[in-house]
C-alpha cells in the first residue's frame, strides 16, 4: 500500500496515483504506462480523482503532486542540474561515496544497489568505473528510474556509460539476491534505506516525501542486510545519516563519515554484534 507524510501533519494519508500525458503523441506511451502499473488513465474527457499524477511529457516522465502549495515535480535527470555537478565535481575517488565502497586504482567493482530510489549514489558509482545493478520495488519509483536512464543513455557525454554500466530490475532486493545464482554474486552490495522520519526538524525534502509515499519506510531493512551479508563478496555498504543508529543486526566493521550521511561497512562474515566496535577511519579502503 502507497503512503505519503501530509505536509501539514503526522497524519499518513493514502494518495491516488493517475497516468497523464500532455500530448496526442504520447497517448499509446500513456496507456502502456498506466496498464503496467494498474494505475487509470486521466484525460479530458474521463478524469481520474488523484493526489498525484504520473505524467508523460515530450521531454520525460514526472511525479507530480496536485493541490495548492505542492512542490515542484519529480523526475529523474543525469544529464543535468545535482547528477551532472556531482559527475564532474563531486570528488571522484577520493568521496566518500567511492571511499565506502572500496574503489582502488583505476579498476571498478561490480555492485548492486538493492535500494535504487532514484538512482543518484548508483550513477556517480558508475561514472566512477563500477557496473551496476539496480534494484527497485516500487514500480512508480522505477518507472522514473528507468525513463532517466534512457534519456541519459541518449546523452552524447555520458549515454555509452549509463548503457554498459547500468541495468534497472524492478523487484523485491532480498527476493532477488535469494533468486541469484553464486556466480552471479556482486564485490558489493549497496544499501540505502528509507531514513527515519525526521519528527524534530524541517520538513524533508520532496524527494524524500515522495520517496516515502511510493515506498513507505524500508522496516524490512534489517532482514535485507542479513541476506546481503550472505551475497556480497566483497563487503555491504549501508548509508545512513550521521546520527542514526546502525540498522540492527551485526554491527560495522567500520564507517566512513561525511558531513550529513555515514557509512557503515560490514564485511560478509559472521559477526558478535555484541563484542564489535566499529572504526570511525577508512580501515577497509
Amino acid at each position: 500500500m502507497f503512503f505519503y507524510l501530509a505536509r501539514q501533519s503526522s497524519l499518513l494519508l493514502p494518495p491516488t496515483l493517475a497516468v497523464v500525458c500532455e500530448s496526442p503523441i504520447q497517448r499509446a506511451n500513456a496507456i502502456a504506462l498506466a496498464t503496467e502499473l494498474a494505475l487509470p488513465l486521466a484525460t479530458e474527457q474521463s478524469p481520474a480523482s488523484a493526489t498525484h499524477h504520473l505524467a508523460l511529457t515530450l521531454e520525460r516522465l514526472e511525479l507530480r503532486e496536485l493541490g495548492v502549495g505542492a512542490p515542484g515535480p519529480i523526475y529523474v535527470d543525469f544529464t543535468a542540474g545535482a547528477a551532472d555537478h556531482r559527475r564532474r565535481w563531486g570528488g571522484g575517488r577520493q568521496q566518500p561515496l567511492a571511499r565506502a565502497v572500496g574503489l582502488k586504482g583505476s579498476s571498478g567493482l561490480t555492485v548492486i544497489d538493492l535500494t535504487a530510489g532514484l538512482g543518484q549514489d548508483a550513477f556517480v558509482l558508475a561514472c566512477l568505473g563500477c557496473s551496476l545493478r539496480l534494484v527497485e520495488r516500487s514500480p512508480v519509483i522505477a518507472a522514473l528510474l528507468r525513463d532517466g536512464l534512457r534519456r541519459a543513455s541518449l546523452n552524447p557525454d555520458i549515454g555509452a556509460m549509463v548503457t554498459q554500466r547500468m541495468s534497472l530490475q524492478v523487484a523485491d532486493g532480498r527476493k532477488y539476491l535469494l533468486s541469484l545464482n553464486a556466480s552471479e554474486w556482486p564485490e558489493v552490495i549497496y544499501l540505502d534505506p528509507m531514513y527515519p522520519e525526521r519528527r524534530k526538524t524541517a520538513l524533508a525534502s520532496k524527494e524524500m516525501r515522495l520517496l516515502r509515499a511510493l515506498a513507505g519506510d524500508d522496516l524490512d531493512a534489517p532482514e535485507l542486510l542479513a541476506t546481503a551479508l550472505t551475497h556480497a563478496r566483497r563487503r555491504v555498504v549501508v548509508k545512513r545519516p550521521r546520527r542514526a543508529p546502525a540498522l540492527s543486526g551485526p554491527m560495522p566493521d567500520a564507517r566512513i563519515i561525511a558531513p550529513n550521511t555515514r557509512f557503515d561497512l560490514y564485511l560478509p562474515h559472521p559477526k558478535i554484534a555484541c563484542k564489535r566496535t566499529p572504526t570511525t577511519s577508512t580501515a577497509m579502503d
